[in-house]
């Protein structure tokens, strides 16, 4: 385990055209986490971050507000900064990559990287918006899946089948801008060369930190050819120009990553002591945490750049899992898209940071905040065991010896028994096994009020006696606090205040507090109450509700009633539903209807509900549809869902409705 070491930690930069949510809260305590046990052992560590400031999105979102683009970004920071320190996390600088010093970089990156003969220019064609005036980027384009024949897909994969392809392949492709055709118009770009880096990357990533899984994917991805990487973005566009050209911009994913040495560059001003550490492996480390679905840009094209412009690589790159609500994607309409902000309103920030701490590991599997369960393991083991364990021994030396601890610990060898599982949480916090070192912690805090409860000190008479198992029932508190204090660093200074300490450091759980007055104890932590998750959601939903009903006067063109008569809506009853081979997002189900027979439909609802989820539900479908031929077989009707936010929801027909019975 590293001690003495110097460190530079970051996180993936969040994208600067809206609000931080519970979701991406997953990384950035994470992240939070490591620096703060690192700090703590004595290792110097520098995390920073950056708001991800350029792009499409950005520039269509600011124009939208009809405000500038550098305006949104500035007004999205203040905020991104806000809702981070609310939850604690502590960054030793926060930039943004529109940042003069992240401009140079790119530019001395991109001509290190030309005069070295890993940049390319050719002519391409690419999708044009002729209404708009825009070459369009893969996502701002839909049509029909060239592999399944799925229609309203993306330009870049199909979410039907799964299959990825190139967006001038699209059949019958749509500008989602202005729902014209898109024409096909050639411009001159920029190309990074991935495939000079090969061999290198394939020796950087059996030498450095990575997880299996990642390691597994990157090996897949280096035994295939690895394509030219498109860096270049046609005007218009919010970004930086690339050197000698008066259209061509940097794509958003040449300069984000950059913004990480711009950063500590900018950091480098205020504090010099790790100069050099981009260029020099002998410094010090160098770590990113990010999400699992950047990987690709992180292991292969970041390292390969670094090593073109003649910068070192990282040490290691730690990838997390997504977070699912109550074990589905979160969601506008359930009252489960939660953002930083809307939480804070009714719940502890700590409670979040020890509720993810509690489920988080060192692999890449996603997690669920399930509100069950948070209630539960945040009354029951945080507060009911470890905070009301404080309670009940301070109260015993406020009463019995005003305010004074012990001299002694009533039993040092148990006690010293209990600091021989602190190396053990030491190795999870390191290794990244946040939910082994909290399972941990609360072994201990068992222990802890075992010996309170076995001491029984409310019946004894003895004062003396009583002070010293308080004492000690205190410094297991303490000690205990100091553990989880990467975790909950707020209820770290309220133990503080209690102990009349400043700036506990992690060996100090091996000096017990002795002979010396405390202050008087308040409550540190409350219960959550069903009734405030309770309002939370229901808050979300009334929000939702708004929303909805705001977007509704956008809708697509209107059509009469006699072209909406013709649409046959009936009852139906899932009685089969289960996985189809090969394709990622169908599910094939069959709709009993009663006395028009049962349809086989094939529904493109697997990324939101599980086949065994759906038997037994009834449902809408559209009956009269003519059968569509699929890759995987015929689809005889469509089952009506909504589309909430990316979250597609099945609409639930009351249970009383005979199979069959149409719909008005």
């Amino acid at each position: 385990m590293e001690s003495n070491k110097k460190m530079l930690v970051t996180s993936a930069l969040p994208y600067a055209n809206g609000p931080i949510h519970i979701g991406h809260l997953v990384e950035y305590i994470q992240t939070d986490i490591w620096v703060r046990f690192n700090k703590l052992r004595g290792n110097s560590v520098i995390y920073l971050c950056a708001d991800d400031a350029h792009g499409t999105p950005i520039m269509l979102k600011a124009k939208e507000l009809s405000i500038s683009p550098e305006e949104l970004i500035n007004n999205v920071q203040i905020e991104h900064k806000k809702d981070f320190e609310s939850f604690y996390i502590n960054f030793d600088h926060y930039s943004s990559t529109n940042s003069i010093s992240n401009q140079k970089l790119c530019e001395n990156i991109f001509m290190t990287l030309n005069n070295n003969g890993h940049i390319d220019q050719r002519e391409i064609s690419q999708f044009y918006d002729d209404k708009e005036k825009i070459f369009l980027p893969d996502r701002y384009i839909k049509g029909t899946c060239p592999k399944c024949k799925s229609e309203d897909q993306y330009g870049d994969s199909c979410e039907a089948c799964g299959a990825t392809y190139s967006p001038t392949e699209l059949i019958n492709p749509v500008s989602i801008l202005s729902e014209s055709k898109p024409i096909t118009k050639k411009t001159n770009h920029y190309f990074f060369k991935l495939k000079n880096f090969k061999e290198y990357l394939i020796k950087w990533t059996k030498d450095n930190s990575l997880q299996p899984a990642i390691k597994n994917k990157l090996d897949e991805w280096l035994n295939d050819d690895l394509n030219d990487w498109d860096i270049t973005r046609d005007e218009p566009y919010f970004g930086f120009k690339i050197p000698n050209e008066k259209d061509k911009y940097f794509y958003v994913w040449m300069d984000a990553p950059i913004g990480y040495i711009a950063a500590f560059e900018e950091y480098s001003k205020k504090d010099d002591s790790f100069s050099g550490i981009w260029q020099d492996e002998n410094i010090g480390k160098i770590y990113h945490f990010i999400g699992k679905d950047i990987a690709y840009f992180h292991a292969l094209f970041w390292p390969s750049i670094l090593k073109g412009s003649e910068r070192r690589t990282p040490n290691g790159i730690f990838c997390h899992g997504f977070l699912t609500v109550n074990g589905k994607k979160m969601s506008k309409s359930r009252g489960t898209f939660i953002e930083a902000k809307d939480y804070l309103k009714y719940l502890d920030p700590e409670f979040l940071r020890y509720y993810f701490a509690s489920k988080l590991n060192d692999g890449i599997e996603d997690i669920d905040l399930n509100f069950d369960d948070f209630l539960q393991k945040i009354n029951s083991d945080l507060v009911g065991k470890l905070v009301n364990l404080a309670s009940r021994c301070a109260t015993f030396i406020e009463k019995k010896s005003k305010f004074f601890l012990s001299k002694d610990l009533e039993n040092e060898k148990l006690f010293k028994d209990f600091l021989k599982n602190v190396e053990d949480v030491e190795k999870f916090y390191y290794k990244r096994k946040y939910s082994n070192a909290i399972g941990k912690i609360m072994l201990l805090t068992d222990k802890a009020n075992q010996y309170i409860n076995e001491k029984k000190p409310w019946s004894l008479k003895n004062d003396d006696e009583i002070q010293k198992i308080a004492t000690q029932g205190l410094n297991y508190f303490r000690t205990l606090i100091i553990l989880l204090s990467p975790v909950m660093p707020d209820l770290l200074r309220q133990t503080e205040k209690i102990f009349k300490e400043k700036n506990l450091k992690w060996s100090d759980c091996y000096n017990p507090k002795l002979g010396t007055k405390i202050n008087k104890y308040v409550s540190m932590k409350k219960r959550i109450e069903r009734e405030d998750i309770d309002k939370l959601q229901n808050m979300l939903l009334e929000i939702n509700n708004i929303e909805t009903k705001l977007e509704g006067k956008k809708m697509n063109n209107e059509i009469d009633y006699e072209n909406f008569s013709s649409i046959d809506l009936r009852i139906g009853e899932i009685v089969k539903a289960e996985e189809v081979d090969g394709a990622d997002k169908l599910l094939k189900v069959n709709v009993d209807l009663g006395d028009l027979g049962t349809k086989e439909i094939f529904a493109g609802v697997k990324k939101f509900y599980k086949a065994e989820d759906l038997l037994g539900l009834k449902t809408i479908v559209v009956c009269n549809l003519k059968p569509k031929k699929m890759k995987f077989g015929t689809s005889s009707g469509m089952i009506l869902a909504a589309d909430s936010d990316g979250d597609i929801i099945i609409i639930n027909a009351n249970e009383k409705i005979k199979n069959g019975s149409k719909v008005k």
